[in-house]
């Protein structure tokens, strides 16, 4: 595989958690080393995943190909849903984030990487080549995530973005949820 498609599906597979890494760079009450966290969980596991998908390649293709992209995106909503709800309270308190949501949503962005692995990182013949394309999604999603929290963090000083920076990052994964189901 060349480095421009590689680079590609990268893109691709890091979408998701550039648009979850928004909605926590807007909402409120969220340490800047949680979102640290966040963002090496979403590359940890963008990389871990393509690399298991790789391994198992061939012998799952058939039979997994929906069932990544449906979880993914009923967790991913969830988490919409439950930010919305948070909108609706008033409170000025900081999250409690759980070790667990590192590991929830870090899935739940990169389960889509299996599916790559089983269809395009399993055709890869060296076992370096492997390691390096999957270091480089992650590296991608890592990067991507940085990315969208820098830009959550702009978008929470724009005053109506703060106000209401919980309905929108709900609606953002919800919306990015949907995608994963449906599309």
């Amino acid at each position: 595989m060349d480095i421009q498609s590689l680079a590609v599906i990268a893109l691709a597979l890091s979408l998701d958690a550039f648009g979850v890494a928004i909605s926590i760079g807007i909402s409120k009450g969220i340490y800047l080393k949680n979102k640290i966290l966040f963002a090496l969980s979403f590359g940890f596991f963008q990389f871990l995943f393509s690399l298991i998908g790789a391994c198992a390649g061939f012998l799952f293709n058939t039979y997994i190909t929906l069932v990544p992209k449906l979880i993914g995106g009923i967790i991913i909503s969830l988490v919409g849903v439950l930010m919305i709800k948070e909108g609706f309270n008033e409170k000025n308190e900081n999250f409690l984030i759980k070790k667990r949501m590192y590991f929830v949503m870090g899935i739940s962005v990169s389960i889509d990487a299996l599916v790559v692995g089983f269809t395009v990182l399993s055709s890869i013949p060296s076992l370096n080549n492997l390691i390096f394309n999957a270091i480089f999604i992650g590296i991608t999603a890592l990067i991507l995530s940085c990315v969208g929290l820098i830009i959550g963090r702009f978008l929470k000083r724009i005053e109506i973005v703060s106000k209401y920076a919980d309905f929108l990052g709900g609606i953002i994964l919800i919306v990015f949820g949907m995608k994963m189901i449906f599309f």
